[in-house]
């Protein structure tokens, strides 16, 4: 369980989420989220701290390597984050998401060897879909074990989850509230080494929202007890074929960018982008049409749509974008 770092919270949290140096900071983990504050910190001994700088140049097709070796001589726990939290909030579908993150993986083996597999640590968003988001955290960990094996290795990845932003609507707070603590479930029950919630107010964040949103994973940790199981998920026929399906699904992906060049490659051709565009795209009609269901935006109360899907998304650029948009001014 993360927390935004606030001072009132050093003495009962022991994870932070960090964007800003603090000093005296110890027995703690500690997630970085600055490059400049990941660049300067020099961890001790007694220290935990995990990078979540992404190296990935999305717009250019390119891998920071002055970056990303900078990153690798610190002595982080994990130095270098695939954040494919992008493509989640910008409409990838699950396998999209997976395979893609695998492909990332691979130009990191090219560049670095296959010894950098221990140093990544993976940034996921968890929607609403429950089942599938358990099962898309289960799936991950199969198919990195499997590419890893192709270097015979044995490794698992780490997992750090945050709920997502892209079904969460501006002037529905309670409502997302509600989404986001079932989003940290799935997490939790698919197995995710940290959980993180963003604020469930969206576009501003206070004192008070601050803390609930940590305190939904105190909940689910110590109330509902989910986070004592390793696999809490194991042994559910459906949640297990799910897992299957999107694995197979995930790795086949994965295999076409490998002969279409690599995922950078691809990213210069426009062909990533294009496949999130087109499953985004076919997503937002379904929240316009009502198929997808969001309960006060399209559903109790109604919202007229006041924005075109063309407006919202772009075949050449992979954003962020969420489907209450398309209703909000």
């Amino acid at each position: 369980m993360v927390a935004q770092y606030h001072e009132s919270l050093e003495d009962d949290v022991f994870a932070f989420l960090l964007n800003q140096n603090v000093e005296n900071l110890e027995g703690k983990t500690i997630f970085v989220n600055n490059k400049d504050l990941a660049e300067h910190i020099s961890p001790k001994d007694e220290d935990q701290y995990f990078s979540l700088i992404d190296v990935f140049n999305e717009k250019d097709g390119i891998i920071n390597d002055q970056l990303a070796r900078e990153l690798l001589a610190k002595d982080f726990r994990r130095n270098i984050c695939i954040d494919i939290s992008l493509h989640q909030n910008a409409g990838a579908a699950i396998y999209q998401q997976l395979g893609i993150a695998l492909a990332k993986t691979k130009e990191l083996i090219e560049v670095f060897g296959a010894e950098i597999l221990d140093k990544l640590i993976f940034k996921i968003a968890v929607g609403g879909n429950y089942f599938f988001e358990m099962a898309k955290i289960r799936a991950f960990k199969l198919i990195f074990n499997q590419l890893s094996k192709e270097y015979n290795l044995n490794e698992i990845p780490y997992i750090f989850v945050e709920t997502s932003l892209r079904n969460k609507a501006v002037s529905d707070s309670e409502n997302n509230l509600i989404r986001s603590t079932l989003e940290l479930a799935a997490a939790m029950i698919g197995g995710a080494d940290a959980v993180y919630s963003n604020n469930y107010l969206v576009s501003r964040s206070t004192d008070n929202s601050e803390e609930i949103s940590f305190k939904q994973q105190i909940v689910l940790a110590y109330e509902s007890i989910i986070n004592v199981f390793e696999d809490a998920a194991n042994g559910s026929y459906y949640v297990e074929d799910l897992t299957r399906q999107i694995a197979e699904k995930s790795w086949d992906l994965f295999l076409e960018i490998e002969d279409g060049g690599g995922y950078l490659e691809l990213i210069r051709q426009g062909v990533i982008q294009k496949k999130i565009y087109q499953h985004a795209i076919e997503e937002q009609k379904w929240v316009e049409e009502g198929k997808i269901k969001l309960i006060g935006v399209n559903l109790y109360p109604k919202l007229e749509a006041k924005r075109s899907i063309d407006e919202l998304y772009s075949e050449k650029e992979i954003k962020p974008v969420r489907w209450a948009e398309m209703f909000e001014l």
